[in-house]
């Protein structure tokens, strides 16, 4: 039986030399893969206690439905900049090769609402910090973020300290 990081491809040199990117898209595009990624993403976040889903444009999405109709919660969607329909909020972040914002609806998230951020992966910690910050802005409660990888070696879970992570692959390196 294959695991989850068996669907994933590495792609050396990209998007600049000396980089070993990590392709989520090849664990979407294999029927097993992608259940098994929602399998163990479900399965890893059992324990914690939440209202609704948050996921973060655009792979979040991919994760965070299944999830979020699995569990038969809410989706709330955090989308780049200018995507979103009516009313905002929004946060300017640092990304890993550059600038971003994300946005969310005014009214996606009710205070006290206890919030479970989804996305594909955490590398040096921007936009789940951004996505974290948002949450907390309309005064939900971030209950904890779960991710298919985690690249340790970028430090993103120090980032955000004092939230609950969970990563179904860690790799260490960049």
């Amino acid at each position: 039986m294959k695991e989850l990081k068996d669907y994933v491809l590495t792609i050396p040199d990209f998007p600049e030399p000396g980089i070993m990117f990590r392709d989520i898209t090849s664990v979407l595009q294999d029927a097993d893969g992608l259940r098994l990624a929602i399998d163990t993403m479900q399965d890893m976040v059992k324990d914690i206690d939440f209202d609704v889903v948050a996921g973060a444009e655009s792979r979040g999405f991919c994760f965070g439905a299944p999830l979020a109709y699995n569990l038969h919660k809410p989706l709330v969607l955090i989308r780049k900049k200018g995507k979103l329909p009516r009313e905002t909020k929004s946060v300017d972040y640092d990304l890993e090769y550059g600038k971003a914002t994300l946005e969310i609806h005014t009214d996606a998230i009710q205070p006290g609402q206890k919030v479970l951020l989804v996305d594909d992966l955490i590398a040096t910690g921007g936009t789940t910090l951004a996505m974290i910050q948002l949450i907390e802005s309309l005064g939900g409660e971030v209950a904890g973020v779960a991710v298919i990888m985690e690249l340790a070696g970028l430090k993103g879970r120090e980032k955000i300290a004092g939230y609950k992570l969970v990563s179904a692959i860690t790799y260490e390196g960049k």
